[in-house]
């Protein structure tokens, strides 16, 4: 498949009366966001907000992060199973709005639901300070319950960002990239002195407000499988998952995954980059037995010399994790392994919940118990009344200065396990 990547670049958001975009600046039309919101009965209200780079913004809690990509060439449409239809994307051409996001946010949905700091130390956690943000605070109607609170938030995430991408379906882009993965053995043949090198992409699928979607299909239903890297591109992967803001995987991860656009970056060069294979991340035995022999079985048929296996959540992912790892390393398929580090607020505890002599090459994006304090912000996004009981906040975590204690657990994307943010750690 071959997928072309056009940038539109967004300097600046502002909210108007009319949506286009002009000299990077995408305007957007308050009237037609709440019409497309606010179509869901389940939705009580909504309120639009902007937050730029540089402000003195908090906005929380945060759901999920959206870039908005429209489809320009080639099969189906953005999103699919959630907005297009399932047709199999990943080929063609898309366009993207780069430096704009949608950010959903508003009254909790469960309580590992994070910060976005747009200035101060808070901000350099987290890639998202870095955008200029589009903010759907949506109250839902009484009585629901959170598994619809949280269905009719990500829907209107994904309706919008469409919403926006649209505006770029005509434009020039400013910068245009092509990605390539060829049929399995042509792809062998491409580079045959290179190392095959795959990609084992973990999802979080533990249930209970933990679920990430595959075509629109919650992934714990599916067995491990293949999928071209440039699918996960056109937004056959999105995040509905409430995992702990430090750690998830928001859609914006998935659209702009790092790990495969390094792997594409060096192919070519070092190594031969075949694909990806998704699995999942279960909560029984049974399940992970079943999921990381089908992972390892398929990394051994494709022939596959190396791998890079990511997950995403902590503790009982880790099993997961672990089990990739060591089956795969017994096919004799070298492994890295991306995780993060639940090492206690001094560093010193066991870091992973599961460990194997297979787990040689691993690459850290930071402890997640680390504490930092956050300074007061000018404006607050969302609401502060739930910071003390959420993941990574603790009795006393909100002070009455409006500054927040807490573990870096708390800011989105602050030890993503793609490798999204800017911490690590090094093993001696």
């Amino acid at each position: 498949m071959k997928l072309e990547l056009g940038e539109i670049n967004i300097k600046e958001v502002k909210l108007g009366s009319v949506s286009k975009i002009e000299a990077g600046v995408l305007h957007v039309s308050e009237e037609e966001v709440r019409k497309i919101v606010l179509e869901d009965d389940k939705i009580k209200s909504l309120k639009l907000e902007v937050a730029l780079p540089g402000q003195s913004i908090r906005i929380t809690p945060v759901k999920d992060v959206i870039e908005p990509r429209v489809k320009v060439e080639g099969r189906g449409g953005i999103f699919p199973g959630m907005i297009s239809k399932v047709d199999t994307v990943g080929a063609g051409r898309t366009h993207v709005l780069k430096g704009a996001a949608v950010v959903t946010c508003g009254k909790i949905v469960s309580f590992q639901e994070g910060i976005i700091d747009m200035s101060g130390i808070g901000a350099d956690y987290t890639p998202f300070s870095k955008l200029n943000n589009l903010c759907l605070v949506i109250e839902p109607k009484d009585g629901i319950t959170r598994y619809d609170h949280e269905a009719s938030i990500r829907a209107a995430g994904f309706k919008v960002a469409t919403y926006l991408g649209e505006l770029a379906r005509d434009m020039k882009a400013d910068k245009v990239t092509t990605y390539e993965t060829k049929p399995l053995f042509e792809q062998a043949a491409q580079y045959p002195n290179l190392p095959k090198v795959g990609y084992i992409y973990m999802l979080q699928t533990q249930g209970l407000l933990h679920d990430t979607y595959v075509y629109g299909v919650d992934a714990k239903k599916i067995i491990s499988t293949f999928i071209y890297p440039t699918e996960v591109m056109d937004g056959a992967i999105v995040s509905g998952n409430c995992v702990s803001a430090c750690d998830k995987n928001t859609t914006y991860h998935h659209l702009n995954n790092p790990i495969i656009k390094s792997l594409f970056e060096q192919h070519g060069k070092e190594i031969n980059f075949m694909g990806v294979i998704i699995t999942n991340e279960n909560v029984f035995l049974a399940d992970k037995m079943r999921s990381s022999d089908w992972a390892s079985k398929m990394a051994d048929y494709f022939g596959f010399d190396g791998v890079v296996i990511s997950e995403e959540g902590f503790g009982n992912p880790d099993t997961d994790l672990i089990m990739n790892c060591r089956k795969i390393s017994s096919y004799g398929i070298k492994t890295v392994i991306v995780t993060d580090e639940y090492a206690g607020r001094d560093g010193a505890s066991q870091s992973l919940a599961d460990a194997d002599v297979s787990a040689d090459a691993v690459v850290s994006g930071g402890n997640a118990n680390t504490l930092i304090t956050l300074p007061k912000m000018d404006k607050v996004i969302g609401m502060l009344d739930y910071v003390d009981t959420v993941a990574g906040g603790f009795d006393g975590s909100l002070k009455p200065d409006g500054s927040i204690e807490a573990e870096i657990q708390i800011i989105t994307g602050a030890t993503n396990e793609l490798g999204f943010n800017k911490l690590t750690a090094i093993g001696y």
